[in-house]
């Protein structure tokens, strides 16, 4: 059995680069090797990261290509749909006639920026070009993340918005108005649109609550100061040691003590979103709340009712290649 040289051995490569080596197609079809992308191979010790995924496809591409909409923003870290087809965008004329590769032709220069040790659209640039593919709830949780891990701010990204005039722009400009400062997930804000878009008023994210004394309660996900309720989502409660759900009862019972209403969101309650719309707006109610019931639109069913599966922030996605 031959050996495997370095230069296959810690990297993707095409079946050009295996012959160059000494290894014919069929070789590459053993237990040592596996296909990453169609006509890109890696040896099967090398982990099946985003990141190789990424450089596999780097090979088949134009060399001015970053990774750019859904793709880039994986690479700042949420990820809202599915890994394929993954995105590029390049100032060459070169078309891409692939089912698992979209390359975007830009005529405007690219500024590339690296993330994980992939050039990528950066931050701002990245919202605006998910606003050809993402809906509005979607379109939010990309910036009210960006914002949250620090890669843009609230100023910054409006500034981007008034002065770019590249395809996507007028659907971010129309989301940016939902965008607000201190969302810690997406799925805060999943819920807090849920709310706002059947017609509620809109609670307070992540404020301090404190006591009559001025001292620190809790740090709560959607507050509703006038109404004295607290919309808490927690997708973590079954994950958490006895003693840390303990804690978690031991805080929310201080915040009813205080005279909040604390309604407390599981990720299981995400399979019915009118139900905990009606949760809220009952408990909105019975402290005081006159304003309208919940309506459901054509746009809040469409949005809401089947929403994907749980997006995921704050990590570094994993998926095989098909």
């Amino acid at each position: 059995m031959k050996p495997i040289p370095d230069a296959l051995a810690s990297r993707p490569f095409t079946l050009d680069t295996a012959r160059r080596h000494g290894f014919a197609r069929q070789d590459l079809s053993g237990t040592r090797f596996r296909r990453v992308l169609r006509g890109v191979y890696a040896v099967a010790s090398l982990a099946d990261t985003l990141v190789l995924t990424l450089r596999a496809a780097i090979l088949l591409l134009p060399d001015d290509a970053v990774a750019s909409h859904l793709t880039a923003l994986r690479l700042w870290g949420l990820e809202l749909r599915a890994l394929f087809p993954l995105h590029f965008s390049t100032n060459t004329t070169r078309v891409c006639e692939r089912s698992d590769l979209r390359l975007h032709r830009r005529r405007g220069r690219l500024r590339a920026y690296v993330r994980h040790r992939i050039a990528c659209t950066g931050p701002d640039r990245t919202y605006v070009d998910c606003g050809t593919i993402l809906n509005l709830v979607e379109f939010v949780m990309t910036a009210e993340h960006l914002i949250h891990q620090s890669h843009t701010a609230l100023a910054d990204l409006r500034a981007y918005l008034d002065q770019c005039h590249i395809d996507g722009v007028v659907r971010a400009r129309r989301a940016f108005a939902y965008v607000r400062e201190r969302v810690e997930s997406p799925m805060e804000t999943l819920v807090r649109l849920a709310l706002v878009f059947a017609r509620l008023p809109e609670p307070d994210p992540n404020p301090d609550v404190l006591d009559a004394a001025g001292r620190f309660v809790a740090r709560c996900d959607l507050v509703y100061w006038k109404y004295r309720v607290i919309v808490e989502y927690d997708g973590a409660w079954h994950e958490r040691s006895k003693k840390q759900r303990a804690r978690d009862r031991t805080r929310r019972e201080a915040l009813e003590r205080l005279g909040w209403t604390v309604i407390v969101v599981l990720e299981d309650d995400l399979a019915n979103k009118k139900a905990i719309v009606w949760r809220v707006y009952g408990a909105l109610r019975d402290n005081g709340y006159d304003g309208p019931r919940p309506h459901f639109n054509a746009m809040w069913t469409r949005w809401f009712a089947s929403h994907p599966s749980r997006p995921r922030s704050g990590q570094f996605g994993y998926e095989s290649a098909p």
